[in-house]
């Protein structure tokens, strides 16, 4: 018989088991999946699903985890990974080809991914001339299919931009467009009937499907048990995903994100954050701050077709009197790089470190002596002068062209306050820093489509301050934004530059397919743009995201943020 001690144990033991089942009961299959779902937040829900139309950001940011390239980007260097790609293209230059081996993948909808789904969706970007697509796509002179892993890319043309551009296009299924597709090129407006179809399930080969929509509410993706990469190591990372799924709701404004964010109603807050909420922010011990750099370029520029612009003197006297340090530890509260070329300091193996340079690090005073200096060398003069004969800075008035005539009243336009608070205020300050040297000028916010329009299409303007959020890390766009070809109507030649030095700089670049052959003509047009000065260069804005720590961990960081393929690939539930 067991003893009375014994027998009390036992008991006392099975009281506790079964208090533990009380307490702690087994997990359902449901309280996993929430456990392992990340809640994203989002400020718009996306305005479409069908790819050919997506423009906006939102829209974006939900297909590019579903619909996936032959080739992406290394988180550290920035160097091109096979993806759905086994290995790098192989070149023959005698047919100006390159040849494309496929690794075994699947559609989300289980069938197989091929080297038709890739033909087709060159096919389709060069038939309809996808505006955001067709400038990667119409060099090329046929798509071959070799056999079904493998696919071969007959160039027209050498084209450096095929390498880091072309192939990093999201490929289509063949299966899901290619009735859709016939029937718009059956149609009167091809292109238009082709953006109106509605897409309600994106077929993919990404990590992610999207299993529902109730739009007003949230957007739930699912873990998509086709892909490709789950459990391989691919750059030294081995992939998932490792989380179930995501959950994307829209807040509409960042208050109510980041709130959301502090409440722990979602996991991450997917789009920057000023600086003003930074602090609050680090007070809870269970948020973390990333801080990376973006590919971003935001400037002044000058219309070059008018005088006083058209005059480099001009142009570089202003650069000088523009302290872009105090703009940045001011107004953007540190948040920001210096810009001292077009191309950001963050894309490092384009990026031109030895270019002219304005001004820098001079204090106020020293930047108007500097730059009365030039414009009286080059024949500018004042009824009053800013700089007197013992080099005495008072306020300039009535500057004088060197032909003899009065500077007429100069305008920077900038985007309103209430879409960017920053640029607004950047105008105020240099129409203030210009204005010590006599120069008459006014910084004018105006709506942002107005503003494009003035700019972009009907050309009538003095100076405005721009950015380009997101720039390529091909930097062709130098070509597209300073060739003279592109001084049109629409064109990227907003400024009017025109330099026959660049432009076959620019040119022979486009051209070239050895990339550090390619790379010192890069160097050389940076240098000769930052000489002539269309645009002044003054910061990449640094992106703050912010995500909670105490369900999930594991995000990667790299130039652009950390809502990357890789992130969403590697973060794993606590």
């Amino acid at each position: 018989m067991p003893s009375f001690k014994k027998m009390r144990f036992v008991f006392i033991l099975f009281i506790l088991f079964a208090l533990q089942t009380v307490v702690f009961p087994c997990q359902s299959k449901s309280d996993v999946l929430a456990a392992e779902t990340i809640k994203i937040g989002i400020l718009e829900e996306p305005k479409t699903l069908n790819i050919w139309f997506a423009t906006d950001a939102w829209s974006n940011r939900v297909l590019n985890l579903i619909y996936h390239p032959l080739y992406i980007r290394d988180p550290k260097t920035l160097k091109p990974v096979p993806w759905l790609a086994e290995s790098a293209p192989q070149f023959d230059k005698d047919k100006l080809s390159y040849t494309v081996r496929l690794r075994q993948a699947r559609w989300s909808d289980g069938s197989e991914f091929t080297a038709d789904d890739v033909a087709f969706t060159g096919n389709i970007i060069r038939k309809f001339k996808i505006p955001r697509n067709y400038s990667k796509w119409k060099f090329i002179k046929d798509i071959e299919v070799v056999d079904k892993h493998t696919v071969r890319f007959v160039l027209a043309r050498p084209e450096a931009i095929f390498l880091s551009r072309t192939l990093f296009t999201p490929i289509v299924q063949k299966k899901q467009w290619e009735s859709i597709a016939n029937e718009a090129l059956r149609s009167s407006t091809p292109l238009a009937q082709l953006h109106r179809h509605e897409v309600k399930t994106p077929v993919g080969t990404g990590p992610f499907i999207l299993k529902n929509w109730r739009q007003g509410a949230y957007l739930f993706l699912e873990k998509n048990p086709h892909f490709f990469a789950t459990g391989k190591s691919i750059a030294g990372y081995t992939l998932g995903p490792y989380i179930e799924g995501i959950i994307l709701k829209a807040f509409g404004t960042t208050d109510a994100a980041v709130l959301a964010l502090r409440k722990g109603s979602v996991d991450m807050f997917w789009w920057g954050i000023q600086p003003g909420y930074i602090e609050d922010l680090l007070e809870n011990r269970n948020i973390r701050i990333f801080t990376n750099e973006k590919s971003a370029l935001y400037y002044l520029a000058f219309n070059l077709r008018e005088k006083p612009f058209n005059d480099a003197h001009f142009r570089r006297a202003v650069a000088t009197l523009v302290d872009k340090e105090f703009i940045i530890k001011r107004v953007l509260q540190g948040y920001a790089l210096k810009m001292q070329t077009i191309v950001p300091p963050g894309n490092t193996f384009w990026h031109c470190s030895d270019v002219p340079t304005y001004g820098t690090n001079l204090k106020m005073q020293k930047r108007i002596r500097r730059a009365y200096d030039i414009l009286r060398k080059a024949g500018y003069t004042w009824r009053v002068t800013p700089v007197g004969p013992e080099g005495k800075v008072v306020k300039g008035k009535a500057i004088i062209l060197p032909d003899g005539t009065p500077m007429k009243k100069i305008t920077i336009l900038t985007p309103p306050a209430d879409y960017d608070p920053l640029r607004a205020m950047i105008g105020i300050l240099i129409q203030e820093w210009l204005r010590k040297l006599g120069i008459p000028v006014t910084a004018r916010p105006m709506s942002f489509g107005a503003l494009a329009q003035r700019v972009k299409i009907r050309r009538q303007f003095d100076m405005f301050i721009l950015g380009f959020g997101n720039l390529s890390l091909d930097p062709d766009y130098l070509r597209s934004f300073f060739h003279s070809s592109n001084n049109k109507p629409r064109g990227w030649n907003t400024s009017g530059y025109n330099n026959p030095e660049f432009d076959s700089l620019s040119d022979r670049s486009s051209q070239i397919l050895n990339l550090e052959n390619r790379r010192e003509l890069i160097l050389e047009m940076q240098r000769i743009l930052m000489r002539d000065l269309p645009f002044i260069p003054l910061y990449d804005p640094k992106l703050v995201e912010a995500v909670r720590t105490d369900r999930f961990s594991g995000w990667v960081e790299m130039l652009g943020g950390i809502g990357n393929t890789w992130s969403f690939c590697l973060i794993k539930p606590k």
